[in-house]
């Protein structure tokens, strides 16, 4: 009786236990009231509140304080970390979107590494796929772990944000991190999430599975986290990295899923292009910009409201194609992406593979590659929407630099020349093309259908969405 006991004991001990190489438990506090109408000049309300009426489809928006104490780890190339040493304290933030009805909520929260590209705290993944999230009742979480987003906060608000600190308490030496304590932070902040102690940020609701996201720089941090960090904290279920980071180690403990646009591919994903595995799956979408015309609907309105200016309006004019950012739907390919993973994640099959894009010529870093092209200058290859493959637009996942040398005050990596090639860009056929491409209007619908049902029925795209695609070309004025 005495071993029995013992062994349960030991059992629970070991259930318990931290996972290795997780630092001790943080604090949360919150919700942090909000007591100003977003756009208050006095800025004490949450950073970059969503504008995407939460209410009218069930959710919530909440803002929660995260403090404690942080490890620094090794991130040796595709292998196992180490930490390094412990103690280092820390406080920023958690921003959670949730069903109110937990009968809607479906099972999985996705937590997103805020993206610190343009020196602020940017939700990127939520911009390109915000309708889906609330459509299928996912819980959406924020997490800001980095030092530029956390600093841009304290100048924003110091009122609201004024304590946080992501940073050592020393400047970093020459060459190291100076966002080391991030992986713990985010480590932590999931672990929070799915143990919670004296505060539930999730109100009782108890996702099954947890799933990491992270949108360029931030799919480039989770990139680091996959191969060095989860080994040891084994906290997400499942990662997507859209449109960053490099080769994934092949001894995966979970699901990774990673999205490339065309630009990503010509940019640097083509070399780094990997097999799918039974843990490891990649989808390349053709005439698609690394950031689009619909992120830009996302964010552009909260820029303008919260930090007074908007980078890419004051970048588009600049720009030698000035119609910045494609319109073929990544969203759409995003959202069935989650679909699939989360029931990956939870011990269903693994999500379709997909074609690359063509790419006609690899090139070394930092020239571009050459994608293989149309008569129409269109992509070849990879995940083809109906908006590309039965065009009405020519969506060019590579934009234009500057018009000129001259960049009229327009300074810095998030908007300099480079940035223009990162919106690619959209520009309407003309009416003589479209006559010729599709002489009936019956002729049009019915390639939109062909195509789209083809990418439903591969796993591409969902229903909803298949659906509005064949809507929207039913009301078009095309071949009428």
């Amino acid at each position: 009786m005495f071993g029995k006991i013992t062994l349960i004991l030991a059992a629970m001990s070991i259930l318990a236990a931290p996972a290795l190489g997780q630092s001790t438990a943080a604090n949360v506090s919150g919700p942090v009231p909000a007591p100003d109408v977003p756009g208050s000049p006095s800025h004490n309300y949450i950073f970059f509140s969503s504008n995407r009426e939460l209410a009218a489809h069930g959710y919530v928006e909440e803002e929660f304080v995260i403090k404690g104490t942080a490890s620094r780890f090794t991130t040796p190339e595709s292998k196992t970390g180490a930490v390094q040493d412990t103690g280092h304290p820390y406080e920023t933030r958690i921003v959670v979107r949730r069903p109110l009805d937990p009968k809607r909520f479906n099972g999985t929260a996705i937590v997103e590494w805020d993206n610190v590209t343009n020196q602020f705290d940017a939700e990127n993944v939520w911009f390109f796929d915000w309708e889906d999230m609330m459509r299928a009742g996912y819980v959406w979480v924020g997490v800001s772990p980095q030092h530029i987003g956390v600093d841009a906060l304290k100048k924003w608000s110091p009122v609201r944000y004024g304590d946080f600190n992501v940073s050592l308490g020393s400047p970093p030496a020459q060459g190291e991190d100076a966002d080391t304590l991030s992986y713990d932070i985010f480590s932590q902040a999931g672990a929070e999430l799915k143990h919670p102690g004296s505060v539930d940020m999730l109100h009782g609701l108890k996702p099954k599975v947890f799933i990491a996201a992270g949108e360029s720089q931030s799919a480039g941090r989770l990139f680091t986290y996959v191969n060095s960090i989860h080994p040891l904290a084994r906290v997400y279920d499942g990662f997507l990295l859209l449109s960053g980071g490099g080769r994934i180690r092949e001894d995966l403990l979970v699901p990774v899923f990673k999205i490339s646009t065309e630009h990503d591919v010509a940019v640097g994903a083509d070399l780094v292009r990997q097999p799918d595995t039974a843990m490891f799956r990649s989808w390349e979408v053709a005439g698609t910009s690394h950031v689009d015309q619909h992120l830009r609907a996302g964010r552009e309105p909260l820029e303008l409201r919260d930090n007074g200016i908007s980078l890419e309006a004051a970048m588009a004019p600049q720009c030698a194609v000035p119609q910045v950012g494609t319109r073929v739907p990544t969203t759409y390919v995003v959202a069935s992406a989650f679909d699939k993973l989360r029931r990956w994640a939870a011990g269903g099959p693994p999500p379709p593979s997909a074609p690359e894009i063509q790419v006609d010529q690899l090139n070394p870093r930092p020239a571009q590659s050459v994608i293989g092209r149309d008569k129409d200058g269109l992509a070849l290859g990879g995940i083809r929407l109906a908006q590309l493959a039965v065009p009405t637009q020519i969506n060019y996942g590579l934009g234009k630099p500057f018009r000129s040398a001259i960049d009229s005050g327009i300074r810095g990596e998030a908007i300099g020349a480079g940035a223009c090639v990162r919106w690619g860009y959209s520009l309407d056929m003309t009416a003589e093309h479209l006559a010729l491409r599709y002489p009936s209007h019956a002729t049009y619908v019915a390639a939109v259908r062909k195509v789209t049902e083809a990418a439903l029925k591969d796993g591409y795209i969902l229903n909803p969405d298949a659906d509005e695609t064949i809507h929207e070309a039913q009301v078009a004025n095309i071949g009428r």
